[in-house]
């Protein structure tokens, strides 16, 4: 009897730290969703300014087949003042040839031992360095930047001295399977709602990859060169905990392509997810003691967002949760986590349905939304895989032909 009775506390002790854990993702996530959702006004635009002096960076790495198209978005938003960089990085395609046809200074690296976006970049910033810009604008080669993008991102990094991130969006393939409409939705809720929210009051965000604008000055002392998998999302903790925190500007945008390939899709997914995850684990501890010692709610609030799993991994904990707490409930335990664990349930219900409705329905139907659980079953090898092989090194992922639409 007292045997059962140690189990029942134990059940009961383990069940209530989880769920409550739950509740704190869930409740970060619902709160920056459902500021975003009453988020009506546009923001102000202040372009009859001078103009700052741009380089664009742009890291390539065998990419002949979808440069020429972001470069054709990019050429028009730039003056005779600005600067159009191309890194070809250790290309053994048309690269290199296919960027100066369209009138960019490229530069060249072979280097078979240090790989990766972060490599190519650094290698960049020390060819600007003999006449620096005003502002570093960091575009992905496979990307399509809307007209005005550049101007604006440029215009804010300079006038505020910070980071700053536009909207990074992923446009669903010719195409679209249902698991295609999930993730640009996953990727819609990470990279445009949340952020927003954050931004409506009045707190930093991310750095999510393609459209990034940096000071010169801030720019150029950022630890760059290595070979981190996420390498945009760690810069942009780096300078927040240095004092330069990101600003989101939701009146831009950067589209990229989910690729049609399976093989490159997960490989896309698992880059990006096992980085994510891997940052969550060193970075919010790292965050959450930097706002201690530095006194800065903004550091703390920065490592609540990054404390929220990817969408498909936090439903998926949630429901092995409640199952927990409904069969311990039924043996004998208390009821109160599976209370709780119903509350986290109705939060991200609610926060991915709002989120939809408000920012995705245009583009994404209701019915894709019944197929979110076929998702997250996709989804667990990929997860199971963090735990016993994780990704660590940088691998480009296979490119699809990109339309300018």
């Amino acid at each position: 009897m007292l045997n059962n009775q140690s189990m029942l506390l134990f059940v009961d002790i383990f069940l209530l730290s989880t769920s409550i854990g739950l509740l704190i993702p869930t409740t970060v996530l619902f709160i920056e969703c459902s500021v975003a959702l009453l988020s009506t006004s546009s923001e102000a635009r202040d372009t009859e300014v001078p103009q700052p002096r741009i380089a664009v960076l742009i890291p390539a790495h065998d990419e002949a087949s979808v440069i020429g198209v972001t470069l054709e978005t990019l050429l028009p938003q730039l003056t005779t003042q600005d600067q159009l960089l191309v890194i070809a990085d250790n290309c053994t395609d048309e690269t290199a040839a296919i960027a100066r046809k369209f009138g960019a200074t490229v530069i060249e690296r072979q280097d078979l031992e240090r790989r990766g976006k972060g490599y190519a970049l650094d290698y960049g910033l020390n060819f600007l360095q003999t006449d620096p810009p005003d502002v570093v604008v960091l575009v992905d080669a496979d990307c399509i930047v809307e007209q005005g993008t550049v101007k604006r991102i440029a215009y804010v990094a300079a006038t505020q001295g910070k980071p700053v991130q536009a909207t990074y969006l992923m446009q669903q393939p010719a195409n679209p399977s249902p698991k295609d409409s999930v993730s640009s939705l996953a990727f819609m809720v990470k990279n445009l709602v949340r952020p927003s929210g954050l931004a409506r009051l009045g707190l930093p965000g991310l750095l999510t990859g393609s459209g990034m604008a940096f000071p010169w000055s801030v720019i150029r002392q950022a630890p760059l060169a290595s070979g981190n998998i996420v390498e945009d999302m760690q810069l942009g903790l780096d300078l927040a905990i240095a004092g330069h925190p990101t600003l989101f500007c939701q009146d831009t945008k950067v589209i990229g392509i989910l690729p049609q390939q399976e093989e490159a899709a997960k490989g896309q997914r698992t880059r990006w997810e096992h980085g994510h995850l891997q940052t969550l684990l060193t970075q919010v501890p790292r965050l959450t003691k930097a706002s201690l010692a530095q006194r800065r709610f903004d550091l703390l609030a920065l490592a609540l967002d990054l404390s929220v799993p990817p969408l498909s991994l936090l439903v998926m904990i949630w429901l092995a949760a409640t199952g927990l707490a409904l069969l311990a409930g039924i043996w004998g335990a208390t009821w109160i986590p599976l209370s709780l664990l119903a509350i986290a349930g109705v939060l991200i219900l609610v926060s991915i349905v709002g989120a939809w409705a408000k920012f995705g329905r245009a583009e994404i139907s209701a019915v894709t939304l019944l197929t979110i659980p076929f998702y997250i079953l996709w989804k667990i090898p990929l997860y199971l895989a963090f735990l016993v092989q994780r990704q660590t090194k940088w691998i480009r992922t296979d490119r699809d032909v990109v339309d300018a639409r």
